[in-house]
C-alpha cells in the first residue's frame, strides 16, 4: 500500500491528468502546462506505475480516462484545487506579488466600464502586466475554461462550464426603444408600432437569442424584421425613424450618441432580463475574483444605475446591482 506519496507522486503528474481529463489530447495538455509532449507522457506513465492502475486508454483519440483514472481524478482535482487556492490566498498579504491578470469583458462596458476597472485593478494589485480583451460573453467564458483568462465580465449566461465559477453583479433589463416622440406615453401593447419595422439583434447574438427565444415563448409574431449585429448600428436606425427594437438598458446606456432621438419604455408585456456576472476558473483565487466583483459593483452602481434611476423612475426595482449574499 502507497504511504508515503511525496516519494511517488509528483503535483505536475496530478496536473498532467487533471489536464489530460479536459483535452484528451496529450499535446495540448503539454501546451497548456509549458511542458514537452514526451515530458508530459513521462509524467503520466509514472503516475500509472505508482498507482498499479492504468488511468488513461492510450490507444483511443481522443484520449479518455478509464474507470481507475476517473475515480482518482476526484481526489487529485480536489487536492490541486486546494493546493492553488492555498498559494493564490498567500498572495493576498502581498497584492503586489501578483504577476499578471487577465480579464476578458464584453463590448458593452469597452467605453465606460472598462477604463475604470483597469485603474482601480492596477492601483489595487499592481500587477506587472494587466491584460484586458473586449470579447463576447461566449468567447470570455471558453477562455476563461481553458485558462486562457483568468476572470472576466459577461452576460446571457445559460450553461456554464464545469470549471467556471459565477458571481452575479448586475440585473439588465430589456426595454422597447422607439424613435423620439413617436408614441405620446407608454404603450400598452405593440399596436402602434405596426407602422415600424422590428429591428432585432442577429440570432448568432447571445442577446438576439434571449429575444427570440422570449417573445416565441409569449408567442408575439412581428411581421417585417432587419437583423443586425451591432447595437450602435440599430439605435441609429432608430434615432433616424427606421425602426424599433428591444434592447437592454446598458444596450441603451451605451448608444450615447443618440439618446436625443430615442425614447426607452418598460416592456408592454411580460418583463424579462440578463444577468451580467463575473466568471472565474474554479483554480484560479476565490477571494480576489470576489473582490473585483465588488469593485464592479462600485463602478456599475456609481457609473450606470444611478444616473439610469434617476432619469428613468420606473427603473429603480428592475435596473440593479446584484448584492454579495449574507
Amino acid at each position: 500500500m502507497l504511504t508515503k506519496i511525496s516519494d511517488s507522486v509528483s503535483l505536475k503528474a496530478l496536473e498532467v491528468l487533471d489536464e489530460l481529463a479536459r483535452t484528451g489530447s496529450m499535446q495540448v495538455t503539454a501546451s497548456r502546462l509549458s511542458m514537452s509532449t514526451p515530458a508530459a507522457s513521462q509524467q503520466l506513465k509514472q503516475l500509472e506505475t505508482t498507482l498499479g492502475r492504468k488511468l488513461v486508454i492510450h490507444n483511443r483519440r481522443p484520449m479518455e480516462l478509464t474507470r481507475h483514472g476517473q475515480a482518482y481524478l476526484l481526489h487529485a482535482r480536489t487536492a490541486l484545487q486546494h493546493l492553488r487556492q492555498g498559494a493564490a490566498e498567500l498572495l493576498l498579504d502581498d497584492l503586489g506579488a501578483i504577476r499578471s491578470l487577465r480579464i476578458g469583458i464584453i463590448d458593452d462596458f469597452d467605453s465606460t466600464v472598462s477604463p475604470q476597472l483597469a485603474v482601480a485593478l492596477a492601483d489595487t494589485y499592481k500587477p506587472s502586466e494587466l491584460t484586458l480583451c473586449t470579447a463576447t460573453s461566449t468567447r470570455i467564458v471558453q477562455d476563461i475554461a481553458s485558462s486562457d483568462l483568468d476572470t472576466g465580465i459577461a452576460a446571457n449566461l445559460i450553461e456554464l462550464p464545469d470549471d467556471v465559477v459565477e458571481i452575479p453583479v448586475l440585473i439588465d433589463p430589456f426595454v422597447l426603444a422607439v424613435p423620439r416622440g413617436y408614441l405620446p406615453a407608454p404603450p400598452l401593447n405593440l399596436d402602434g408600432l405596426r407602422s415600424l419595422q422590428f429591428l432585432r439583434y442577429e440570432k448568432g447574438l447571445a442577446l438576439g437569442r434571449q429575444i427570440d427565444t422570449h417573445l416565441a415563448r409569449l408567442r408575439l409574431s412581428l411581421g417585417s424584421t432587419m437583423a443586425l449585429d451591432s447595437n450602435q448600428a440599430i439605435f441609429a436606425l432608430i434615432a433616424n425613424g427606421n425602426g424599433w427594437a428591444l434592447s437592454t438598458m446598458v444596450g441603451f446606456l451605451r448608444a450615447e450618441r443618440f439618446h436625443d432621438q430615442v425614447d426607452i419604455y418598460p416592456l408592454p408585456f411580460a418583463p424579462f432580463h440578463r444577468t451580467i456576472s463575473l466568471l472565474y476558473h474554479r483554480h484560479w483565487t476565490a477571494v480576489v475574483a470576489n473582490d473585483i466583483a465588488e469593485t464592479l459593483r462600485g463602478i456599475l452602481q456609481s457609473g450606470i444605475v444611478n444616473p439610469a434611476q434617476e432619469r428613468y423612475d420606473w427603473l429603480r426595482e428592475s435596473f440593479r446591482i446584484i448584492q454579495t449574499p449574507d
